[in-house]
């Protein structure tokens, strides 16, 4: 008989027990909470409260991640099987509330099989063994290689790419993070640092959040990088993450991130978190993403000098303004979008206009004169067309970004500066730590209006085609035929 390394037996063992997992289930179907944009996305039956998710790092950013996810979770109906968003790793084991349980893969779904059912209102906890693969597309995302190692980008449906779990920022969650890497590296989260353990060549990292954080918001950077901190408003601690040689190019850049956090709190109120800062990746994504507390930019936007110095700040402050609007106050369904681009945009462009850029009305004009083009492409703002197939980052349209600016544009029009202006205090205020919808802020705008803003907001929110704006009767939407 030939010689089978332990390592081998091993694979053979866990190949064998997916065998019997899977016969020992009935077919397994993935599930969804029924978002019109992503149906398969979320799972029903239980409400996560909090991820423990452990990744050990091997020193190749090619390679998988041995992994561990625990899941404390509690159950809102009665449940003989568990679905949770998972792919492109390999699971090895489950356990739910301490006993082995039964899984098999279905889609994008991990459906795990609990030993007897589960009653409603009961605690869950859940345990996967598993990797957690980078390879693969980067279009997909989840994990993006960068030149010295990785960082997440999990903005629509790709946390689940990295980790199992209710992949729907519907069902916010604290989060832990325990990065196992060489010693030689650094390993970033969201959150606070809460630990940091040496043991022989490897070095543990571990992270908490203090705030609820929806699944696309989560963000791990580990690489040969360089922590740089200061202070923001009101003693605000800011903390970047660059690589280390880029140090010094970067932190004119990183320098600027005080003021614009006082600017922002001029707008809307208290940053809404208890830390923010940059974390700056050299890979080519083609987009910034506003993880929570620790925002994700590309190198090449601060490095290139490619873009005036107004262009890039306001950049910074769209990711940032996000921090408010999307991550503490996230979308309830992928429908709402808007609410999180829109104002992102708004104030990247209100930024602009302060600091030496475009005008906002020359801006909202341009938005106003391509609107029905966007509508007809990809839907009304706050009724998207769904992603075309194979390709999820197509939801982020310009009617999601400009389109929904141009409502928020006509609705201050509508209202009044300063009714406007209470509004967007109020929205961040009610809504903090919790997630939101298109019929909320109408809800909202209303009462702070004094009337019922419905019939308005309805033409701008819905419409195919683009209302007339409030105040600028020479207005005019383009036709396609105008515009070429």
């Amino acid at each position: 008989m030939p010689f089978i390394s332990r390592r081998l037996r091993a694979a053979l063992l866990a190949t064998a027990s997916a065998a019997l997992v899977a016969a020992a289930l009935p077919t397994p179907v993935p599930l969804g909470i029924g978002d019109p944009l992503f149906p398969h996305l979320g799972n029903p039956g239980y409400d996560v409260l909090a991820y423990d998710i452990g990744l050990t790092y091997h020193g190749s950013n090619s390679a998988p991640l041995d992994a561990v996810t625990t899941i404390e979770a509690r159950t809102t109906e009665p449940l003989d099987r568990i679905n949770l968003d998972f792919t492109h790793g390999t699971v090895r084991s489950v356990e739910v509330n301490g006993l082995r349980a039964d899984f098999a893969t279905a889609d994008e779904d991990l459906v795990v099989r609990p030993v007897g059912r589960l009653p409603a209102g009961v605690p869950l906890r859940i345990t996967v063994h598993h990797t957690s693969d980078p390879s693969g597309d980067r279009e997909s995302g989840g994990w993006v290689r960068t030149a010295d190692g990785l960082v997440m980008a999990n903005q629509a449906d790709a946390a689940h790419r990295v980790f199992p779990g209710n992949d729907h920022p519907a069902d916010k969650a604290y989060f832990t993070f325990r990065i196992t890497a060489p010693k030689d590296i650094t390993v970033v989260a969201n959150g606070l640092p809460v630990g940091k353990v040496r043991h022989g060549a490897d070095t543990t990292w571990t992270y908490r959040t203090q705030h609820p954080m929806a699944t696309e918001l989560a963000q791990v950077g580990i690489g040969t990088s360089t922590v740089l901190h200061r202070t923001g408003p009101h003693g605000l601690p800011v903390r970047d993450v660059v690589p280390s040689a880029d140090r010094e190019l970067l932190e004119p850049w990183l320098a600027r991130t005080p003021g614009q956090l006082a600017w922002m709190e001029e707008q809307v109120g208290r940053y809404p978190f208890g830390r923010y800062g940059l974390l700056v990746a050299d890979t080519d994504t083609g987009f910034e993403l506003e993880t929570q507390t620790l925002s994700l930019f590309e190198r090449s936007l601060f490095a290139g000098n490619n873009y005036p110095a107004w262009y890039v700040e306001s950049i910074m402050v769209h990711e940032l303004a996000h921090q408010w609007f999307g991550d503490s106050v996230s979308p309830l369904g992928w429908s709402d979008l808007w609410l999180n681009e829109g104002h992102a945009t708004w104030y990247e462009a209100r930024y602009a206009e302060e600091h030496g850029g475009e005008s906002l009305e020359s801006r909202m004009h341009d938005a106003y004169v391509r609107s029905d083009g966007w509508r007809a492409v990809g839907g009304p703002p706050a009724r998207p067309d769904a992603p075309a197939p194979g390709q999820k980052l197509s939801l982020f349209r310009p009617v999601v970004y400009d389109g929904s600016a141009l409502v928020l544009y006509a609705l201050r029009q509508e209202i009044g500066a300063s009714a406007f202006d209470r509004l967007e205090r109020s929205w961040v205020r009610k809504h903090r730590d919790a997630n939101a919808d298109t019929e909320d802020f109408v809800r909202l705008a209303s009462q702070v209006a004094g009337r019922d803003l419905t019939p308005f907001l309805d033409g701008w929110l819905y419409g195919a085609k683009t209302p007339p704006m409030p105040g600028r009767p020479r207005w005019h939407s383009a036709t396609p035929a105008d515009r070429r």
